[in-house]
């Protein structure tokens, strides 16, 4: 090869080298095939999707296949949704983080190998469900906010305090409302309701 020819070799094969290792990098990682809400379309999500952060602990933000969805780990740890029903007065379990309402239910129990969220999985995380340590997947709606957001966790694979103080400045972005009460705020209302 001459002098002359192998300047020009490396000038046009590297960019094809690179523009080959983009594409097969980007096949790496399918979007997350989530369903939208409802409510998907609401103008009010649009602050909420802006606001989201870029990564959860070490589960990085994906692509989704839906308006108003968000995914974070490979395969995906949590799925959130905006625009879902808010839910009305309830006897499940309610938390507050970081000023955010959420209200808990558990969909399965921290059992090995059992399906993760939307059917999406994720990669070992921190662990720790919604105040019982036992893994599993939980599906957390905000409270008091229209429209609201709801979040599928796998606990086993990602630390649910961790989601929730980390989306809170994001869900945030939804005005609240209302807020939960428990028992002891039964106590100081008034006997009339």
């Amino acid at each position: 090869m001459s002098a002359r020819s192998h300047p020009r070799a490396a000038r046009y094969g590297i960019p094809a080298a690179l523009v080959a290792l983009v594409a097969a990098l980007a096949g790496c990682s399918a979007p997350v095939s989530v369903q939208p809400a409802a409510g998907a379309a609401d103008p009010a999500c649009a602050p909420l999707m802006l606001a989201l952060p870029d990564a959860i602990g070490d589960a990085r933000l994906r692509t989704t296949t839906s308006q108003a969805t968000a995914a974070w780990g490979d395969p995906a740890a949590v799925v959130l949704r905006c625009g879902v029903p808010a839910p009305g007065p309830t006897t499940d379990r309610c938390v507050s983080v970081n000023g955010v309402d959420w209200v808990i239910r558990q969909d399965s129990p921290g059992t090995p190998g059992a399906p993760s969220p939307a059917g999406a999985g994720g990669s070992p995380g921190t662990g720790g469900s919604p105040g019982t340590g036992d893994g599993g997947t939980y599906t957390l709606t905000t409270f008091g906010r229209e429209p609201a957001t709801e979040l599928l966790l796998d606990a086993s694979r990602a630390s649910s305090a961790t989601v929730l103080a980390t989306l809170s400045p994001a869900v945030s972005k939804v005005p609240a409302t209302r807020h939960c009460v428990g028992q002891e705020d039964l106590a100081t209302l008034p006997a009339n309701g």
